[in-house]
């Protein structure tokens, strides 16, 4: 018998996926200590150990339940990627109050609670595939996060400490999706100057999940670098990205060397002013999962 806390570290899942999946599918039902506290058992693990299997294999978090608590599923500790059923995405988010609220963030802000924030982030990620929760939760939350920093409600700190978590957390979700031997090469970064790097390091994770090498360059990379890192690379495509207006200048810079230095190379151009930018620089949209699409069609396969 294990605690909710020995469970976590044996499946390596965070504590608060193991809730949400708990309270939203109803996956394991854990027995009750005599002070109330969760006690899972071996059982559990190999369900919990299962579902992790699915869900980092592309399967959505309620699918993989269903599929988990259907009657004729066996769990011999294999693998359960290799389990038949339908892996199809499932890309909604659950509805509030049965979803994480889309203010968390700023709220963790406010309070300076790194862990409220970690939290959040956690229990997202446990109720919906990673591309549909950049779109539709984690892009809204942090946009809402800078307007209340500009409104005075966050301040500088809280900015930072939450800013700090996403990226850690990113940063992780980039490193576990690995690298796409062989597959197409993206460069992916933003100009000098430019250092809001969370939207375009979320679209490095999705487009790196969808099957392209990604090479993150991250945030204030100067011409000169861009063309050099492209000579080296000859990757498929180039995409930056002009979070803001004050972005717009570095990153049209950086489209004309790169155009006049390695013509043969497509860039392309995201963030909320990128249709400011022009030239050579082809806007992705405002959708991370439509442009890692869009993109992933565009570019041919060996």
């Amino acid at each position: 018998m294990y605690s909710i806390r020995h469970a976590a570290a044996l499946t390596g899942l965070p504590v608060a996926t193991l809730r949400a999946w708990e309270r939203r599918y109803g996956l394991v039902q854990p027995g009750r200590s005599e002070s109330g506290y969760r006690i899972y058992d071996d059982r559990d693990l190999q369900l919990l150990n299962a579902m992790k299997a699915l869900v980092a294999a592309g399967w959505s978090p309620r699918l993989a339940a269903e599929h988990l608590q259907a009657p004729a599923v066996e769990l011999d500790g294999r693998a359960s990627a290799e389990l038949d059923g339908d892996p199809r995405a499932d890309t909604s988010l659950p509805p509030q109050p049965g979803g994480v609220p889309i203010d968390a963030l700023c709220a963790a802000g406010a309070g300076h609670d790194a862990l409220a924030a970690e939290r959040a982030l956690d229990e997202t990620l446990a109720l919906a595939p990673l591309d549909a929760v950049v779109d539709h939760w984690l892009m809204p939350a942090l946009r809402l996060l800078g307007t209340g920093w500009q409104d005075g409600l966050v301040d500088v700190a809280g900015e930072h400490l939450v800013s700090a978590v996403v990226q850690r957390r990113l940063g992780a979700a980039l490193d576990a999706a690995g690298r796409a031997s062989g597959a197409p090469r993206a460069l992916v970064g933003l100009a000098h100057g430019s250092r809001h790097e969370l939207g375009i390091l979320a679209f490095a994770v999705v487009l790196r999940r969808a099957g392209l090498d990604v090479a993150y360059l991250g945030a204030d990379v100067p011409p000169e670098s861009w063309v050099a890192a492209t000579r080296s690379h000859r990757p498929a495509v180039v995409v930056l990205a002009a979070p803001t207006r004050s972005d717009v200048v570095p990153v049209r810079e950086t489209v004309a060397a790169l155009a006049a230095s390695c013509p043969e190379t497509p860039v392309y151009v995201g963030g909320s002013a990128q249709e400011e930018v022009g030239g050579a620089g082809r806007p992705l949209g405002h959708s991370i999962r439509r442009a890692v699409e869009d993109l992933s069609a565009a570019i041919p396969r060996r």
